[in-house]
């Protein structure tokens, strides 16, 4: 489980991220939305304890992630925007030299690795380079590397970002697959890839939750994509409905 309490961030006189609120079930994924510069990716960085905040609270499992980083690192897979890869290293010595950073017992260092290399579809490559491959391939390494350790909690930065629409029907069937065993923080501006894959919506606009809910409740009445628009735009579609509904009459 993810709890978000009140979460700031400033960089001198900018607030990223302001007194941002939200909580992730466990088992549950959450699509976390919002257009450029709202402060998405300060908040996932956060989470994930890449970041320090300015106040606020975060915990991860119980875990507070200022005051137990460790215990939450642990606990959690991190895929940013582009994958953290060493180019000259090929995949299987990768994911095994990632292992042993994330705290892996040596016993278990092969085993983690074959498994991943299965999961996400790497069997046919892993003697290869990771600089050879290509960016759908990248992104599966990204993933491998986010699962070495069996984290219980994964956060995906644009995951199918600069794909080709085939790779992107593979990544999204393997993040599907991911999110049925795991608590899942999915960030994408696509739309369709959130009603795919997750059952709550979280939206930040301007470092702000604009609005927290269960997807099946959100889309009664309106589609994903207006309920977006019109919440990044700062009007609801009840209100939007109201204001149509008297200028008809």
């Amino acid at each position: 489980m993810i709890e978000v309490r009140d979460l700031t961030k400033r960089y001198g006189s900018l607030v990223a991220v302001d007194g941002a609120t939200f909580t992730v079930a466990t088992g549950q994924a959450v699509g976390f939305l919002g257009p450029n510069g709202a402060g998405k990716t300060t908040t996932m960085r956060i989470i994930t304890g890449f970041m320090p905040a300015t106040s606020g609270t975060v915990r991860v499992d119980g875990f507070d992630v200022f005051s137990d980083s460790f215990e939450v690192r642990k606990r959690i897979g991190y895929l940013p925007e582009t994958p953290p890869l060493y180019l000259e290293m090929r995949i299987r010595s990768y994911l095994r030299y990632v292992a042993t950073l994330k705290g892996v017992a040596r016993s278990r260092i092969a085993g983690a690795a074959d498994r991943v290399i299965d999961q996400c579809g790497l069997s046919e490559v892993a003697n290869r380079l990771c600089g050879n491959m290509s960016k759908g391939y990248r992104q599966r390494i990204g993933l491998a590397q986010a699962l070495i350790h069996d984290p219980s909690v994964l956060v995906l930065d644009e995951p199918t970002i600069g794909l080709d629409p085939a790779q992107i029907v593979e990544i999204r069937g393997l993040i599907r697959n991911l999110a049925e065993k795991r608590t899942v923080v999915l960030s994408t501006h696509i739309l369709p890839e959130v009603a795919q894959i997750c059952s709550k919506v979280v939206i930040i606009n301007q470092g702000k939750v604009a609005l927290e809910q269960e997807l099946s409740e959100l889309t009664k009445d309106h589609s994903l994509e207006e309920e977006y628009m019109a919440y990044v735009s700062g009007e609801d579609c009840a209100a939007k409905t109201s204001k149509t509904e008297a200028t008809d009459a």
